[in-house]
């Protein structure tokens, strides 16, 4: 195979030029939104490849990184190339304009021209043109997730804000505008395909930081299924408290459910599609956090739309279609507002973040206080000095199972709750050190007591 450079292509010999190869990044991007570059490869498509190390990934990732703003996050491999080791990369991003070094530059044949100011205009009108939902797909209509579809087009059906029904997955699609022709669009793949990048990391940490963990995982799937299984962690980890109302036992979660659904559909319709990192959900002592990868808009803050009347800014406007339709998005531009009123209802403290790699929404646990040095929407509420241990869902039906089974075994617990043994264990470790649970006798012969 001959390599030759193009509009999408660059070619460099070694990594001695990646400062040159940054700009050639930059100039692609602002002119095709996606391209390629290979470090080994003279420009007129000599192969001499290059001496490569870990450390040298990683300078080439750092460097593209601090060099390029919006920043982008190339997929940086090591390729074998007629016996010879070269570096290669493909990177994309639809937030024009992206500068390299302080400065706008486009593509144009194999040459990077410095654009001047009124060309630097009209790329910043374009930049609303262009988004990433928009490209063309690798999956095919037969990747649809038929049961996800039906179940959707149902759900929006009841909303009253479709007027067609399910006939077929072609028929269907074409009618959400997430079909190019026959080719579905990458909007269609996050919504309605299991086979497809998107994950979340979900974990529990230990204490206030990342040093220790108790659980983590990777959840994955489509949006309407990686909602329903974060929607399920969270319940499962958060602390449940049990209240007695004239209809009977009401099982209270410290954080309102309705703000948990809101951020976690929020943050998978802002988040940034170019960007490979996932989302996050993290479990702290003081805190549960939920990250996305989507910048929040530029001269605006939080509050312009909590206590304010600005209108929504859509980064994924076909996603956040297709999820009004469904009713997971209630009204537009309300996400924030309606997270910010179920706490200020609920007495708890939420607080969000603008962060250079995204945006993060902080709700803080009973007793917890924020960093005073950090901008939050409620004053903090103060728990009872002396409250008693508040235990999550599960651990609720592990103290109810064993009140009326004594000698109920790991296993059978397990099957039960629907719960792999590990989960079980951990759970009963921490009734144990909350003095709410105790074993007496051996693991074989012995039995449990609620203390």
């Amino acid at each position: 195979m001959k390599y030759k450079e193009s509009e999408t292509v660059e070619l460099k010999k070694s990594t001695s030029e990646l400062k040159e190869a940054i700009i050639s990044i930059a100039a692609i991007l602002n002119k095709h939104q996606k391209g390629e570059l290979y470090f080994g490869i003279r420009d007129n498509g000599d192969i001499v490849g290059q001496d490569i190390s870990d450390k040298t990934l990683r300078d080439i990732s750092k460097t593209i990184s601090d060099s390029i703003e919006p920043r982008v996050f190339p997929t940086i491999t090591q390729k074998r190339i007629n016996s010879k080791s070269c570096i290669y990369l493909k990177f994309e991003g639809s937030e024009l304009p992206y500068m390299a070094y302080g400065r706008a530059y486009m593509r144009v044949g194999t040459e990077n021209k410095q654009l001047t100011s009124k060309e630097l205009g009209k790329l910043f009108l374009k930049k609303h043109e262009i988004y990433w939902e928009n490209d063309i797909s690798d999956k095919t209509l037969k990747d649809i997730n038929i049961p996800t579809l039906k179940a959707f087009i149902k759900k929006a059906n009841k909303a009253k804000r479709i007027d067609f029904k399910y006939t077929n997955v072609k028929e269907t699609i074409n009618k959400l505008h997430l079909l190019k022709g026959n080719r579905l669009l990458k909007a269609a793949e996050v919504l309605f395909c299991n086979n497809n990048s998107l994950e979340i990391q979900v974990a529990v940490f230990a204490g206030t930081d990342k040093l220790t963990f108790l659980d983590i995982n990777v959840l994955k799937g489509n949006i309407f299924s990686l909602i329903e299984q974060s929607e399920s962690y969270i319940k499962e980890h958060m602390n449940w408290r049990a209240e007695l109302t004239p209809t009977g036992r009401e099982e209270i979660p410290e954080v309102p459910l309705r703000a948990i659904t809101e951020a976690i559909v929020n943050s998978l319709c802002h988040r940034d599609y170019t960007n490979p990192k996932g989302n996050e959900i993290a479990f702290f002592k003081d805190r549960i956090e939920i990250y996305d990868t989507g910048q929040f808009p530029e001269d605006y803050s939080p509050e312009d739309f909590i206590k304010r009347r600005e209108k929504s800014i859509l980064r994924n406007p076909l996603i956040a279609n297709t999820l009004y339709f469904s009713k997971d998005i209630e009204k537009w531009g309300s996400g924030l507002k309606r997270i910010y009123e179920a706490c200020q209802e609920a007495k708890v403290e939420v607080e969000f973040q603008k962060l250079k790699s995204g945006f993060l929404v902080v709700f803080y646990r009973k007793g917890a206080k924020p960093d005073s040095d950090k901008v939050t929407i409620n004053a903090p509420v103060n728990a009872p000095v002396n409250a008693p241990v508040k235990l999550t869902k599960i651990q609720n039906k592990i103290i109810q199972i064993v009140s009326s089974d004594k000698s109920i075994t790991y296993d059978l617990l397990s099957l039960k709750l629907k719960k792999d043994r590990a989960t079980i264990k951990r759970n009963i470790r921490t009734l144990k050190d909350a003095g709410r649970l105790k074993r007496i006798g051996s693991d074989k012969k012995g039995y449990w007591e609620v203390v």
